[in-house]
């Protein structure tokens, strides 16, 4: 696969957007609130199902390799992280956000939401099964499933509405502009 370097460029800068959404963040029990999730539905809504992805990608790659983009650090390490399911998760929430508003010659703010919801409930999915599998048998803690969703889930629900809202209102008005990039 070729691409052009402003399409490298901007996929590239997703990943370095998400990296430093990781650091903007607010401290809850084993799962940070934070700004990735606007930065993932953003490359999903803008740069389309494939170089969201990627963006995404990139990004995790960064991390393991070992550059502390991760809240936690970064590092080959980071696959055992109770929140590295969630980060798995950004790479399917990006592709399946794309995957929505490409369907749409002219996606309108409702189709931008509808497509983060979606590409929310995907990270929240893998991302509480990554979780779930993490404390019961890397950490040794048992944790029922829901107990995994109150303290995985529930208590980013606000917060990833108003990143949704924002989200779909910038691509709304740039989307058009940028997802040329991606044809």
């Amino acid at each position: 696969m070729r691409f052009p370097a402003k399409t490298m460029t901007v996929t590239a800068l997703f990943a370095v957007l998400t990296a430093v959404g990781a650091f903007i963040r607010i401290p809850f029990p084993l799962v940070p609130m934070t700004l990735q999730t606007l930065f993932v539905f953003l490359s999903g809504t803008l740069l389309g199902s494939r170089l969201g992805a990627l963006s995404q990608i990139l990004y995790i790659g960064m991390g393991l390799i070992g550059l502390p983009v991760f809240t936690g650090g970064g590092g080959p390490q980071y696959i055992l992280h109770p929140t590295f399911g969630y980060l798995v998760g950004f790479i399917a929430g990006a592709w399946v956000i794309g995957y929505i508003t490409e369907r749409f010659e002219k996606p309108s703010f409702s189709v931008y939401l509808g497509a983060c919801l979606c590409g929310t409930a995907i990270i929240y999915a893998v991302g509480t099964a990554g979780l779930y599998l993490n404390l019961n048998y890397v950490a040794g803690k048992e944790a029922t499933l829901r107990q995994v969703v109150e303290f995985g889930v529930i208590p980013f629900v606000a917060g990833d509405i108003l990143k949704m809202l924002g989200a779909a209102a910038l691509a709304s008005r740039v989307g058009a502009r940028l997802r040329s990039i991606n044809r």
